[in-house]
């Protein structure tokens, strides 16, 4: 894994573990990337903050995630997880088969994390009872595919990273189901288990 020669800083909202940001958090952390971590505020100071990014050229929507990376700038917080895999060499599929696979489930996390942001603040019963279980149970057929905890089976993909926060998030808002298909069950043990990623949870709940 060739690590950058410069550190890295990521730019997303002080809003705890929810989000796109915490994605990207999670997956340098994993990688073993040292990084700068610049919060802002979610509060009346964000507009202008947002403004000010626009200005300096750090994001052209004035939104975040993002990341200031060897030079680069970049956003959106899937391609920037697919930008680092290819850059680290890991994290991404090593065939095209195994490339569609991930972007399917990528894809489908994506539905989900529209329906999630609308319900913040105001969970209605049908997202609740009726669509995420279902994301769950089609995430569950994917997974189901191999005998690893992973989507490819042993090896951790970019893809794992955005499938264990919406677990996580829906967790945090109350729409988790009572019981993950056994599938996702194991991702989440798995993925808590991992020696960066471990303590990085733990700090969080600290």
């Amino acid at each position: 894994m060739a690590l950058p020669s410069a550190k890295p800083t990521l730019h997303y909202l002080d809003i705890g573990s929810l989000g796109r940001g915490e994605i990207v958090r999670l997956f340098l952390h994993d990688a073993g990337v040292e990084f700068n971590d610049v919060r802002y505020p979610y509060d009346d100071t964000w507009p202008t903050a947002s403004a000010e990014l626009k200005q300096k050229g750090l994001s052209v929507t004035g939104k975040v995630p993002v990341l200031e990376y060897e030079g680069q700038i970049l956003t959106q917080h899937l391609p920037i997880l697919r930008y680092l895999a290819r850059e680290l060499g890991e994290y991404d599929g090593n065939t095209s088969l195994e490339k569609y696979l991930l972007d399917a489930v990528a894809d489908v996390y994506t539905d989900w994390r529209v329906q999630w942001v609308n319900n913040l603040g105001n969970v209605t019963d049908k997202f609740k009872n009726e669509y995420v279980p279902n994301y769950y149970n089609v995430l569950a057929t994917f997974y189901a595919q191999k005998e690893g905890p992973y989507l490819l089976g042993e090896r951790i993909t970019y893809t794992d990273f955005v499938v264990y926060q919406s677990i996580d998030n829906d967790s945090q808002i109350g729409t988790l189901p009572a019981s993950l298909p056994e599938p996702l069950t194991r991702l989440r043990a798995a993925f808590e288990a991992r020696p960066r990623v471990a303590p990085y949870l733990a700090s969080r709940r600290g």
